[in-house]
């Protein structure tokens, strides 16, 4: 790296040299394009994340980062839980979401085709917290653990699942 800022040179990701050796979770696949040790990126991290059809993710958080969604193909639906209540939002190509700091979450994909999403967060590490669940203990209403990170309570704009 220069001490030019205006003549540092650019980097080229091709979408077939996107890795798959990031954290994962179970029932989806991510792929990282823009990162630290792929780009020299310092403040973002960018890639895809494939959900077969028929298939459901982990439940996870990206701690710090915030993520930003961007539906490319299929159908997807984003769960969260709500108080009691699992909150799920269907999507369509075209469609993004936004998932604050530590808010538990998973992807389910319902639809007969693959669902293919691109994902940008505000790290440039693909930070990924795997959980056994959406609420802290384990279960709605269930006390929280002391290992469970402090959730964001921000109210999160959504309609419950029917």
């Amino acid at each position: 790296m220069t001490d030019d800022r205006w003549h540092q040179p650019l980097v080229h990701v091709r979408g077939r040299e996107l890795r798959a050796d990031t954290s994962q979770t179970t029932g989806m696949v991510r792929r990282e394009a823009i990162s630290g040790k792929n780009a020299g990126s310092a403040k973002v991290w960018m890639g895809q994340t494939h959900v077969a059809p028929g298939t459901r993710s982990g439940d996870h958080h990206h701690g710090e980062a915030e993520t930003a969604i961007y539906v490319l193909t299929g159908n997807p639906a984003f769960v969260f839980a709500r108080g009691h209540q699992e909150v799920r939002l269907m999507t369509e190509p075209g469609d993004y979401i936004f998932v604050p700091p530590y808010v538990p979450h998973r992807e389910e994909n319902p639809g007969a085709e693959e669902a293919v999403v691109i994902i940008a967060r505000s790290s440039q590490e693909g930070i990924v917290v795997n959980l056994e669940s959406l609420w802290p203990g384990g279960e709605p209403g269930a006390p929280a653990s002391r290992e469970e990170p402090r959730m964001n309570t921000r109210p999160v704009r959504a309609d419950p699942a029917p």
